[in-house]
């Protein structure tokens, strides 16, 4: 760690059979509450699945009481530098699924899921010309930034995917698949989901664009734009190269950004790509209705 840096962003998973989840969480919540960190996790039966941020010394104390339950002993953490809290509030809630999916056959990442590839072996599966390569997040994440060459999913949650893949996909059974997402977790189910539906060789990012930014070796190449995260950094650099490049277009414009604001009007908040210039001639509106709401509010 930095040691300029006081605080620490930790982002991890774990899927894991956790008995009384419910009461877990609600026991979880009030030790974070003790430990004062501010993040979002959720418990389920199948698991956990966090993102937190507090000073060094908070955060290490969490990395290490977590890991002392024998259910979690072994779980990764990634591990960012901040400047500050990247949370408000603390949330620990109690979801039937750890990343909603609602697929009708039970998917046990412990069970089925695809290959996990080191950040190198991902790379250099990338630059092969017979690999399909599927973004398993939303339209708008992928619109901020993605693995060069990666298929756009039509789709503005992940529980779409099932009905996309069907729809869009059956043809490539018989090709390589990688997929990749922000952390990890929800190639675990995508890829275990494409492994039922018959695809042949399906491939996940382990740990996901977030580990891959972090490599050492491959520094994020082939990544072009920035990580969307779900935090109020809102987005990370992933590619420390010379390589790196803004592939975002602003809302408006449609000139180069990679900034995401919400929507002025509080009945709408819409995410969306904007640049300094037209978030200052339109007043942080996504449209000029939302303006002219806001406008007859006043």
């Amino acid at each position: 760690m930095n040691p300029q840096s006081e605080y620490a962003i930790l982002l991890y998973y774990k899927f894991v059979k956790v008995p009384d989840a419910e009461q877990f969480a609600q026991e979880h919540l009030a030790y974070c509450k003790e430990l004062d960190v501010k993040g979002r996790i959720l418990i389920s039966e199948e698991g956990i699945n966090g993102t937190l941020s507090g000073t060094i010394a908070q955060t290490e104390q969490y990395m290490k009481d977590l890991r002392a339950n024998p259910l979690f002993s072994d779980i990764v953490f990634k591990i960012d530098e901040a400047d500050g809290h990247a949370f408000k509030k603390i949330f620990v809630r109690y979801k039937k699924e750890l990343v909603t999916f609602r697929v009708e056959e039970e998917l046990d990442p412990n069970v089925i899921t695809g290959e996990h590839l080191a950040p190198k072996d991902f790379h250099e599966m990338l630059q092969r010309d017979d690999v399909i390569v599927l973004d398993g997040r939303t339209g708008y994440e992928y619109d901020l930034g993605h693995f060069r060459g990666a298929i756009r999913p039509e789709v503005d949650s992940f529980k779409e995917f099932p009905d996309w893949i069907r729809e869009n996909m059956s043809d490539l059974k018989d090709k390589p698949i990688l997929t990749y997402c922000t952390g990890g977790i929800r190639c675990e189910k995508l890829s275990g989901f494409m492994m039922n539906e018959g695809f042949q060789q399906v491939y996940q990012l382990d740990g996901g664009i977030v580990s891959y930014g972090k490599d050492a070796e491959v520094q994020g190449r082939l990544f072009d734009g920035k990580c969307y995260v779900f935090d109020e950094r809102i987005s990370v650099q992933i590619n420390h190269t010379d390589e790196d490049i803004v592939v975002g277009r602003c809302h408006h414009c449609g000139q180069p950004a990679d900034r995401f604001i919400n929507c002025a009007n509080d009945a709408c908040h819409l995410q969306h790509i904007c640049c300094e210039d037209c978030e200052a001639e339109h007043s942080g509106h996504c449209s000029d209705e939302c303006a002219a709401v806001t406008s007859a509010a006043r």
